[in-house]
């Protein structure tokens, strides 16, 4: 059975639209009280179950994290689809953004949905939908994202971050000391803080290294000093866009072992842990429905294979818009156990280097915080 969470369920696409809403002074989904400020600090790669792991190197982080304070983000959960959803609002089948390597049709080719922008693949129309940075300054708030410098310019940025002033800073430290200056005046203001070191060292070194928890701790510590020094009214959320699990060399699974089952597939996208198949063009839905059953026999005991229509049917990507739907693959394979798929067909082999994996519908990938400070704190 797939993991669906329920409709009603706390989604990762409510956090920025309440907290616009809670800067209007009006009701929202997550109840947040009215504020003068908000900033929302977003953590690449801190699943729920990796701050319960850690909580004696988290101690602000989780004295605030009670059961209730989880929330699901997008499938599937890798970075692209999820902020998408936290800058809009909206789920992967309504912005676009619906993986990591995803098929532009029109030019036949698999596009790297962070870094593969380029003018045949424009960020203000691929990405369709109006942000909710858009929103609040249309309302009269000043929005605010606080990145790396190196993000400034990108094409993801200028996807997903419309209607922000982006305030590039280099360090974690750096980045709480440019939001403080934000909120300092007492004007509304609206502040995304976005944190990429975690996930980057869960990538390189797993996340359950010293150096992540080295991270882990030094995030934790900038974040109990910021809300302390916050001005009265001003109300903190820490979530991110997806969980993190450690995945071994040994539990690497080569697709390319098996040419029977890429025998119609003309490109292999998505992520280690979240394949997505695209088949030749004209192949009839017999041969796909084939291809779907050829891969639940040989991966169903550690996978969820998935058509694109039972995908869809599921819910997993919400609403989907027609000129989305080709994007979406015709077979995913999303790993249910601790492994990640590779094919080593491909040219570029670095990602087998990876150790912290995501992607997928396990409950350590899908389940993030959402932890609260300051004004939004609870009674």
């Amino acid at each position: 059975m797939l993991p669906v969470p329920a409709v009603s369920a706390p989604r990762l696409a409510g956090v920025l639209a309440s907290s616009v809403a809670s800067l209007q002074g009006v009701a929202n989904p997550f109840e947040l009280p009215s504020v003068t400020s908000a900033v929302i600090v977003l953590v690449d790669g801190l699943g729920a179950a990796n701050v319960q792991a850690r909580t004696g190197h988290a101690r602000f982080l989780a004295s605030r994290m009670a059961k209730r304070d989880v929330i699901r983000t997008v499938f599937p959960s890798t970075t692209a689809a999820a902020i998408a959803s936290f800058a809009t609002g909206r789920t992967p089948g309504e912005h676009g953004l619906v993986g990591y390597r995803v098929l532009d049709a029109e030019r036949d080719r698999l596009v790297n949905q962070l870094s593969g922008w380029d003018d045949g693949m424009r960020p203000e129309t691929w990405q369709r939908a109006p942000t909710l940075f858009e929103a609040a300054g249309a309302a009269g708030i000043a929005s605010y994202a606080i990145g790396a410098a190196r993000y400034h310019e990108s094409g993801f940025t200028h996807a997903v971050l419309r209607g922000a002033e982006y305030r590039p800073a280099a360090s974690i430290a750096d980045r709480f000391a440019v939001a403080a200056e934000l909120i300092a005046d007492g004007d509304p203001a609206l502040v995304y803080l976005y944190v990429p070191e975690l996930d980057q060292a869960a990538h390189a070194y797993g996340w359950e290294s010293d150096r992540w928890l080295t991270i882990l701790e030094d995030l934790d510590g900038a974040l109990g000093a910021f809300e302390a020094r916050m001005p009265r009214g001003t109300g903190l959320l820490v979530t991110a866009d997806h969980g993190v699990i450690d995945v071994p060399a040994h539990r690497h699974v080569f697709i390319d072992k098996h040419p029977e089952l890429l025998a119609d597939v003309r490109h292999v996208g998505g992520e280690p842990r979240c394949l997505a198949l695209y088949v030749e063009p004209g192949l009839g839905d017999d041969a796909t429905a084939a291809l779907v059953d050829g891969w639940r026999a040989a991966e169903g005991h550690r996978a969820w294979v998935l058509s694109r229509d039972e995908a869809i049917d599921a819910g997993l990507y919400g609403p989907v818009a027609e000129e989305v739907r080709p994007r979406i693959a015709d077979v995913l394979i999303a790993a249910r156990s601790s492994i990640a798929y590779y094919d080593r067909r491909e040219h570029d082999r670095r990602a087998e280097a990876m150790i912290g994996q995501h992607g997928s519908l396990s409950d350590d990938e899908t389940r993030v915080p959402l932890v609260r400070g300051g004004a939004f704190t609870r009674a």
